[in-house]
């Protein structure tokens, strides 16, 4: 059995999947460090966008949980978010960007990162994408929709530390394939996330995948 899904989605509706992001960090206070956390860490005050001409995912689940964090003034503040997971994904062409305002003496940064180009693809295992909202074209192959969260196993399981209800509404599948993705983050975590063509530039103004 095979499902298509195109267009917006937000968290509400937990949306279909998401797109992994990369972890990394640059000087002048520009950081996405969340990537490289456990899921229980606080989320930083900034969320990140991110595009991939294609992902190829195996062992798909997808829930509703809570990433507790701060504002960029140190308040604390949560964010509902759906979380994605994967045992096994492959990405195409993919950008990811974070916007930092007003640094001191240098105004608004952002950080630009891209990597799976060239015919090379980014490859990650047991991986969570924590997403507040997306936009891409979907397949979903034998997928199971409403299955209690603590059941879907056809994925890597709810990750430990995620602030999720084990009785609450999920949905998995074999495998997905998604096209033209474009979303926003505010955390991912992977057991490894293997980055072929990786490059990052850090860039005055906002410069953002999309």
């Amino acid at each position: 059995m095979e499902s298509q899904v195109r267009g917006g989605t937000r968290w509400k509706r937990f949306a279909v999947v998401m797109v992994p992001s990369v972890a990394a960090t640059a000087a002048i206070g520009v950081a996405l460090a969340q990537g490289a956390l456990a899921a229980s860490f606080s989320v930083s005050g900034q969320s990140f966008k991110v595009t991939a001409d294609r992902l190829d995912g195996t062992g798909f689940s997808q829930y509703g949980a809570i990433d507790q964090g701060y504002t960029l003034k140190g308040e604390k503040t949560a964010h509902p978010v759906a979380v994605s997971a994967f045992r096994n994904a492959t990405i195409s062409n993919m950008c990811q960007s974070v916007v930092t305002p007003d640094i001191p003496l240098v105004g608004t940064v952002s950080l630009k990162l891209t990597a799976g180009t060239g015919g090379k693809k980014v490859e990650a295992d047991n991986l969570y994408i924590d997403v507040e909202d997306l936009s891409a074209d979907a397949t979903f192959r034998n997928i199971d929709i409403g299955v209690a969260a603590k059941d879907a196993n056809k994925g890597p399981g709810i990750a430990k530390g995620d602030q999720a209800n084990p009785y609450g509404f999920a949905q998995q599948a074999d495998s997905a394939t998604l096209t033209d993705v474009k979303q926003t983050a505010w955390a991912t975590t992977a057991g490894t996330f293997k980055l072929s063509n990786l490059k990052m530039s850090l860039h005055k103004g906002a410069n953002e995948c999309y």
